[in-house]
């Protein structure tokens, strides 16, 4: 456990102390105000309610496919290409806590991102009198979303010593299952269960209506899990190359 918290610590610290982390927090939280904006309806007696925060949510899930791997493509890619991996891998840490330790870093970083965009629900708390269940739920839902996104991120950075190629690496997964349900809509049988069932947007649409399915949770948890695993089976193999 110590190991652990000593790398997510090391993590943070790190990427905080890179331009990279302001310039794309920044990108993020102005992209999520251009929704916020545009999800306003002028005109309207009460232009700012609940339903805003949730229809910025929506489109926000899309920038986690970009966001995410920018967040992640450093993490072993910047240690291969610095000769620092091969250290990490020869010291007293296991490789399961190798990966968890910088998962763990980037979840923090993640969220607190995506808290900084809670200024949008103390706005229309001001201008109504919102049903916080909703908004709650739809906040779960883009963190259960983010953390999946972030495994997928991870795996990415492991595979190449190439930053950008990490990055394009885990932009490409994540698009192809993010739209696996629109791929899903247009065949039918199994085939279509199956593709919907495998997308990242399909397990999002019930917390933005308030509704919490178990199911949906230990989706985006297990997508994560599993790309984990991955990372992990990655540095087995380096460690014996």
């Amino acid at each position: 456990m110590r190991n652990i918290i000593l790398i997510t610590s090391k993590e943070i610290k790190t990427y905080f102390a890179s331009p990279m982390a302001y310039i794309v927090g920044g990108m993020f939280l102005g992209l999520t105000w251009l929704f916020f904006n545009t999800s306003i309806v002028p005109g309207e007696s009460n232009p700012i309610t609940e339903s805003n925060v949730r229809g910025y949510l929506e489109p926000t899930t899309l920038l986690f496919i970009i966001f995410s791997p920018l967040i992640t493509m450093r993490l072993f890619s910047e240690e291969e290409k610095l000769g620092t991996l091969e250290l990490l891998l020869t010291s007293p840490v296991k490789d399961w806590e190798i990966v968890i330790g910088k998962y763990l870093a980037s979840t923090v970083i993640l969220i607190s991102t995506l808290l900084c965009t809670f200024f949008y629900v103390i706005l229309i708390s001001m201008y109504s009198t919102p049903d916080f269940g909703p908004l709650l739920s739809a906040y779960l839902g883009i963190i259960l979303y983010g953390i999946a996104t972030l495994g997928v991120g991870l795996f990415a950075s492991s595979l190449s010593s190439n930053q950008i190629v990490s990055a394009v690496v885990g932009i490409v997964i994540l698009l192809l299952l993010s739209f696996l349900d629109s791929l899903g809509a247009m065949i039918d049988g199994i085939p279509s269960t199956i593709f919907n069932e495998i997308a990242l947007n399909y397990h999002y649409g019930d917390f933005t209506k308030g509704v919490i399915d178990i199911r949906n949770i230990v989706y985006y948890l297990s997508t994560a899990s599993v790309f984990l695993f991955f990372t992990v089976l990655i540095l087995e193999m380096r460690r014996w190359r």
